[in-house]
């Protein structure tokens, strides 16, 4: 039976360490929830009584009923104090958690430089805090901070740190590579060494300074470690935490350890991708395992051999991690990409097919006119599904004003659509704080009365991309679209030299993908009677 590793996460704390990261005691709590549904075996919520956020987290966990153990983090007692009395020890006790984490130095430069005490002071600060924590009855964690730096300076100390803890009664002994500037070789080694001197279980807690902290989790893993402690999508202070999304299916696929339930694994890219979305902070499309390219195809000669057989380059399913296989439709493409692209989408063509050469070089046209289908797979279908059947459209813009004014100290837009539905003329007029978002909100409100859960759908990203900068203000601009609704989120593309034209082309182009897939998949609601009234074709 493989070795059982214990999941660590620390997103909640040492996660929020990183740049840009900043979570309420909600965005904390619905994340805990999440990670609890993946099936991580700790979730480390923060310091009780550090800020008021983390008084609230560890206040309202107590009342939701999780598998995970809620974990307090916290320091050794102070030099020169009672760990009885100590303020920060106290208030992990206080909190009612069954499990704790603390932090206390291994190094014994950091001894002398930072906390400006004696190497035998702090051997008792460690023993006393630890002693604490087990007489109250809690699962006790020594992270011991800077252990590889230590242990490669004066390995005796380093190693006597870990026998307090162990002596004090600490269940785990965690070796922090704290300033993440140790080789995966170093690791190994020094791992082995500790798991012959202590008979604690050992933790591992890497940094990613070197882009080196999952392969040295993985290291210490395979040197004896049994807990590996890290953060989603490795966020963390300077350079990230380990990132837990690549160590899970590295560790359960590749090296046959046992982290997760097989059925929650499949869990681990929603769960990156919420925790992604609540943190506001863009996840990389390359990111290994549960990034949206992670087993996305461009090049025609590598899609044509995965219709064959996905392993010729593919080195897991990616549905076991909860991903899925896309096809990337660009000037590089070939007609294996736009075969294997329509197909997915239920359209019948075949590789001798005269249209598909035909899409196949209007997509080179768009793409040399500055249009990108990678980032846009909504306008792709859009553009298939227009060239392999009848399509129908369901509107039509038949113009459209924008008038801004300028007035004190705000700027007021309004805009005017005028559309055609099934032969109905519909004007209507709208605000927004920008042109975009008041054409938005016109078109929305003109179609609302058709498509009542048009009103469900929110663009929730925006980017605009200057295609040629040499040409200055008047150069081309790619306008990117997310919106989200109806239980999916797609992305559009516009181009023009005109940015709100660019922007109203995305729009258009959301809204048609939006009311497509309503009227596949509502069978008795008012937008399919509607469409069903106008005679239209489902597609």
């Amino acid at each position: 039976m493989s070795a059982q590793i214990f999941i660590f996460d620390t997103t909640l704390r040492d996660g929020t360490q990183g740049e840009g990261i900043s979570l309420s005691a909600d965005d904390k709590l619905k994340i805990a929830q999440k990670l609890d549904a993946l099936g991580v075996h700790y979730i480390e919520g923060g310091n009780p009584g550090s800020n008021n956020k983390d008084i609230e987290f560890f206040k309202r966990v107590k009342t939701m009923k999780l598998n995970a153990k809620i974990t307090a983090f916290g320091s050794t007692r102070r030099k020169n104090s009672v760990a009885e009395q100590d303020a920060s020890l106290l208030r992990i006790i206080e909190s009612g958690v069954p499990a704790a984490t603390l932090v206390g130095k291994a190094w014994d430069f950091h001894v002398h430089t930072a906390l400006q005490t004696t190497l035998e002071e702090n051997l008792a600060m460690i023993f006393d805090s630890f002693a604490l924590l087990k007489h109250h009855g809690m699962e006790a964690m020594y992270d011991a901070e800077h252990f590889f730096d230590g242990y490669k300076n004066n390995p005796e100390y380093a190693l006597a740190a870990l026998r307090k803890a162990q002596e004090g009664g600490a269940d785990w002994l965690v070796l922090c590579d704290t300033n993440g500037g140790t080789m995966p070789n170093e690791i190994h080694e020094i791992v082995s060494r500790v798991k012959e001197e202590l008979n604690t279980p050992i933790g591992i807690h890497t940094h990613n300074d070197c882009e080196l902290a999952v392969a040295n989790s993985l290291a210490a893993v395979q040197a004896g470690a049994r807990q590996v402690q890290g953060t989603m999508n490795g966020y963390g202070e300077r350079c990230g935490n380990a990132n837990l999304c690549s160590i899970i299916p590295n560790l359960q696929l590749k090296l046959a350890y046992s982290c997760l339930e097989d059925d929650r694994i499949r869990l681990l890219t929603g769960t990156a991708r919420y925790v992604s979305e609540i943190a506001n902070v863009h996840m990389p499309v390359g990111q290994a395992f549960v990034g949206n390219a992670a087993f996305a195809h461009k090049g025609g000669i590598h899609v044509s051999a995965i219709m064959k057989d996905a392993k010729t380059y593919e080195h897991i399913e990616p549905e076991l991690v909860g991903n899925k296989q896309r096809i990337l439709v660009s000037e590089l493409a070939g007609q294996s990409n736009i075969i294997s692209k329509a197909t997915e989408l239920g359209l019948d063509i075949t590789s001798n097919n005269e249209k598909t050469k035909q899409i196949m070089e209007q997509i080179k046209d768009l793409e040399h006119q500055g249009y990108q289908f990678e980032g846009a797979d909504a306008s792709l279908e859009l553009l298939l599904r227009d060239a392999f059947t009848d399509a129908v459209q369901i509107f039509k813009v038949e113009s459209f004003k924008i008038h801004m004014e300028k007035s004190n100290a705000s700027m007021i837009c309004e805009a005017i659509v005028k559309i055609n539905v099934g032969g109905q003329i519909v004007l209507t007029a709208a605000e927004g704080n920008g042109p975009v978002n008041a054409l938005d909100n016109a078109m929305r409100k003109a179609l609302v009365q058709f498509f009542p859960r048009i009103e469900q759908i929110h663009l929730s990203d925006y980017k605009v991309r200057v295609i040629d900068e040499k040409d200055a203000t008047a150069a081309k601009v790619r306008v990117l679209v997310e919106s989200t609704g109806l239980d999916n989120t797609w992305s559009t593309v516009g181009v023009s030299s005109n940015v709100i034209e660019a922007s109203w082309e995305a729009l258009l182009d959301s809204i048609r993908y939006a009311l497509l897939h309503m009227s596949k998949t509502t069978g008795d609601g008012p937008e399919s009677e509607f469409v069903e009234r106008l005679g239209l074709v489902n597609h």
